[in-house]
């Protein structure tokens, strides 16, 4: 039976079959509807535990204040910020299954970018399946792990052992997907390769080089894992002209089309800006954003498209070219 990305199970480690480590890394970004919170994860070094804990754990940091409600106005490590930040995830740890010692922790570390207290890795793997599930407004969380070929039967056990102890412990879905396991590992056929509109892992390299994690933006947010998102909002939040933008928000053309995220939207204005990482100059993504420049310019959408390299070494001429858009739009 093929399944879809909602009826994965989490709480079980399973070997994805029926597409290949790419096509699946592009088809959770971003989120299929009714999913888990999904994370891939780069071919992994011989420990998977520890590997998935750091780097989920940096990516739950960078979410920050997505997880946490009430912390949206929280910023900076000095003054009263960190103590309201773990205030708060006491607070919410009360209401919920969280430990609230851990979530007050990692809270004020999202502040303060200190080391944090030392706590079991039960505790943290729990922990931060919670928390990336409720940054996405999901209830559970579940990760793709990219399988690399030619692993040793002693590293493939490992990489098995630690699979199994990620879904048991911490309750996520581990979804394992490319090269072929000898190890023996319950089986999940996936049919649900759509949206075709994925966007792929933010300023990763060449085309099938991932970074070690990544995980899709949250919606009203520049994606925290891409510098180029972070310093094209950090621009544009001091010029009066840009208000009305959303970052990553879903726009759904008609009932029957698939709905279309772009990286930064003016409503309003009906134009849409996307910020390309070097991934986009392969050739199926290059083709892929084509045609959906197409679509979106039948339904009335202007579509500025500029590198990663553009923002972060000539954003002024990227704001004076969106300034020249929007107030065209707006006189028309």
């Amino acid at each position: 039976m093929t399944l879809s990305w909602a009826e994965l199970p989490v709480g079980r480690a399973v070997r994805l079959t029926g597409g290949d480590a790419d096509a699946l890394a592009l088809a959770v970004n971003p989120l299929p509807d009714r999913s888990p919170a999904i994370a891939v994860l780069a071919p992994p070094g011989p420990d998977l535990i520890d590997t998935a804990l750091a780097e989920i754990e940096r990516a739950c940091l960078a979410l920050f204040p997505a997880w946490l409600p009430g912390a949206e106005g929280l910023r900076g490590s000095g003054g009263a910020g960190p103590a309201a930040a773990r205030s708060l995830a006491l607070e919410l740890s009360r209401r919920t299954s969280h430990f609230g010692p851990w979530l007050g922790d990692l809270a004020e570390r999202a502040l303060t970018g200190g080391p944090g207290r030392r706590f079991p890795v039960e505790t943290r793997a729990a922990g931060l399946a919670k928390v990336l599930a409720a940054s996405y407004g999901r209830k559970a969380a579940a990760l793709l792990v990219r399988v690399p070929p030619g692993l040793s039967p002693s590293d493939e056990h490992r990489l098995v052992s630690g699979a199994s102890w990620l879904a048991q412990r911490g309750r996520f879905g581990v979804w394992l997907a490319g090269a072929e396991l000898r190890e023996a590992v319950e089986r999940a056929p996936v049919g649900t390769l759509e949206p075709s509109t994925g966007t792929g892992p933010p300023d990763s390299g060449v085309p099938g080089l991932f970074p070690a994690l990544t995980y899709p933006a949250v919606a009203g947010r520049p994606h925290p894992g891409s510098a180029a998102e972070r310093a094209l909002e950090a621009a544009l939040a001091t010029r009066p002209w840009a208000e009305g933008r959303e970052w990553n928000r879903r726009y759904h053309p008609a009932p029957l089309r698939e709905p279309i995220h772009p990286d930064l939207l003016w409503p309003a204005e009906r134009c849409i800006v996307e910020i390309d990482g070097p991934d986009h100059r392969g050739a199926a993504k290059f083709a892929r954003d084509r045609r959906r420049d197409v679509l979106l310019q039948l339904d009335g959408f202007a579509v500025l498209r500029f590198t990663n390299h553009d923002v972060l070494t000539d954003v002024a001429t990227v704001l004076a070219q969106i300034a020249t858009l929007l107030h065209t739009r707006r006189r028309g």
